[in-house]
C-alpha cells in the first residue's frame, strides 16, 4: 500500500462494502482488503493453496461494488508472480 501511495494512486485499506440482505442494509457486511484508484480490488491472502472460495470472495465483492477488474494476491509461494490472479467482473 505504501508503494502504491508513493508512486501517486490513492490505496484505501479496509473498505467497507454494504450489503443488503431482504430489505435490510448491513452496512459493513464484506471488507475489501485494498481498493486502488476507486476501481481495482484487491484482496490479500497468505494460503498454501488458493482455493475456489478464494476467485468467489473476490468476484462476489466485484459485483457487490460494480467495479471491473481484481486482484487476487496470495504471499505463500516462493515467486510472487505465481500468486496473482487477475479477475474481470462482467468482461
Amino acid at each position: 500500500m505504501h508503494d502504491l501511495r508513493k508512486i501517486g494512486l490513492i490505496v484505501l485499506s479496509q473498505v467497507s462494502l454494504p450489503l443488503e440482505y431482504y430489505g435490510v442494509m448491513i452496512a459493513a457486511g464484506y471488507r475489501i482488503d485494498l481498493l486502488v484508484a476507486d476501481s481495482i480490488i484487491v484482496q490479500l491472502k497468505a494460503v498454501e493453496k488458493k482455493l475456489p472460495i478464494h476467485e468467489a470472495q473476490l468476484l462476489s465483492y466485484l459485483k457487490l461494488s460494480n467495479k471491473a477488474l481484481g486482484l487476487l494476491i496470495n504471499f505463500n509461494v516462493v515467486h510472487l508472480k505465481d500468486g496473482i490472479k487477475k479477475m474481470v467482473n462482467g468482461l
